[in-house]
């Protein structure tokens, strides 16, 4: 990282670390020993809520004070010159998340990447030297006055590494970066990545369910169980029984695996399809008309910034339209006049579940338990405890029941979503990225458990990149594009 005036790569210690979330009796983590060399590419898995995202939030010195939760042992970085002290002082540390949207700082380009270099302080003449040569190395490719708003989640992850990589950092943490991208995306951070890498030499740890896509990237990889390490080595090794089998079979009744658009004859509408549009005008895209069967799983598919949880949202009463029709069957509306729009929201939520993409948009209470009887009160229903113990079991929650939901993993928050949306029995569910932050175990279960939903009479609608995913629950498939 000559060219940024980089200290080098930054070494990582860990000494019997741990941590319990406040109001948890088991630990997150504990007995962390775990020493990372300078430059190393290390590739950090294990099971939904094993500790991950917890001990990458560690390392980068943003896991809260003593309020949040209690630690034991001791995290160390140390950087090319020596000097060695805790995370979160003045040892640079690059973290990049999930979600594409929720690390974008300023509406444009530069700005966004100049961010971390002006809260370190930098010269200013400084700061667009390293801005420029940050945006060169690993995009996006625009003018630094082009507005972020307009950016595909690939580039905002890329401009979110640019950021990284334009403060100096020796060590980058990258939890799930491809979690919420297309193909397309995923694959522009991947060689996004590895160019930083190359070029700087700095210390990689990933986060990451999918490992294949990141071949030839990480050298290391380190298993976490329960909060604690039980494997470590070349990743071939430690990944080798980390694989998804088993999965159902989509019934591709309209050649979901060829990308086929379902449209529902107009006339045939409330007899064959739940909900549809007819020349909808949604904030993104041209005129859409895109139906979901009655009684299927839908796909719903295409790049990033195309439109389709706009779409998704938008006949599901939760954003406006600009124009064109949204038709709900009478099966689903129950006596209810008009669109999704116009109804109460205790008369939506009953009759159809929406899962966010992400999470915690969609918590209220103060424990997992609480945050699964918020809707049955709220629509005044009596819903059988069998139904809700049904639910925490196959989603495996039983463990975090007791626990707030902004503490847990990004699997469990997601799992929980689905839990939410669940528990009333709507007519409809409408799901988006349902599988992101998954294991393997999770990832099979929840898909068995929306494919039964839908072999049993549930209309099902999922926004999703997952291959697997589409070729068990594409029974239908709308392609949206972004012209």
């Amino acid at each position: 990282m000559a060219d940024l005036g980089s200290t080098g790569a930054t070494k990582l210690v860990a000494r019997g670390y741990g941590w319990t979330h406040a109001g948890r009796r088991a630990p997150a983590l504990a007995d962390i020993d775990l020493v990372v060399s300078p430059g190393e590419k290390v590739l950090l898995c294990g099971d939904s809520g094993s500790g991950k995202s917890t001990l990458l939030a560690a390392i980068a010195g943003v896991l809260g004070g003593d309020d949040e939760g209690t630690r034991v042992g001791e995290i160390l970085l140390e950087d090319a010159s020596g000097h060695v002290e805790p995370p979160g002082r003045t040892i640079p540390v690059g973290l990049v998340l999930q979600d594409p949207d929720s690390q974008v700082i300023a509406a444009r380009v530069g700005d966004d990447v100049a961010f971390g270099c002006e809260n370190l302080a930098f010269p200013r003449s400084e700061i667009w030297r390293r801005v420029s040569a940050a945006l060169s190395m690993v995009g996006p490719a625009v003018d630094l006055s082009f507005p972020t708003e307009q950016l595909s989640g690939g580039q905002k992850q890329r401009l979110a590494l640019a950021g990284v990589i334009a403060m100096g950092a020796g060590m980058v943490l990258l939890d799930e970066p491809t979690a919420n991208l297309d193909p397309e995306g995923a694959r522009e951070v991947i060689e996004a990545v590895s160019t930083m890498v190359e070029r700087t030499g700095a210390t990689l740890i990933v986060v990451e369910h999918q490992h294949s896509a990141w071949k030839g990237v990480l050298d290391r990889a380190i298993e976490l169980k329960d909060g604690r390490i039980v494997a470590d080595g070349p990743v071939e090794t430690v990944v080798a029984s980390r694989s998804i089998s088993g999965l159902p079979r989509a019934r591709g009744i309209d050649g979901a695996a060829s990308g086929s658009v379902g449209v529902v004859p107009e006339a045939a509408e409330s007899e064959s399809a739940a909900l549809w549009s007819t020349n909808l005008v949604t904030r993104f895209g041209p005129p859409r008309s895109y139906a979901l069967p009655r009684g299927m799983s839908t796909v719903i598919t295409g790049p990033n910034g195309a439109g389709k949880t706009t779409w998704l949202m938008t006949v599901a009463g939760l954003l406006p339209a600009k124009s064109g029709e949204i038709g709900v069957a009478e099966y689903v509306r129950r006596g209810l006049k008009g669109s999704p729009l116009t109804w109460k929201s205790r008369e939506l939520a009953d009759r159809i579940g929406f899962v966010f993409q992400n999470p915690e948009h969609q918590f209220v209470a103060r424990t997992v338990a609480e945050e699964l009887r918020v809707a049955p009160r709220v629509m005044r229903r009596e819903v059988p405890e069998k139904r809700i113990d049904q639910l925490v079991e196959s989603l495996r929650l039983g463990h975090v029941l007791n626990a707030n939901p902004f503490t847990l993993s990004g699997g469990e928050k997601r799992r929980l979503s689905v839990a939410t949306a669940l528990v009333t029995a709507p007519e409809v569910l409408l799901l988006d990225e349902p599988t992101f932050g998954q294991d393997p175990h999770t990832f099979t279960e929840l898909v068995w458990l929306l494919r039964r939903m839908a072999d049993e009479g549930t209309t099902i609608a999922s926004v999703t990149h997952d291959p697997l995913f589409i070729s068990a629950l594409g029974d239908h498939r709308v392609e949206v594009s972004r012209g």
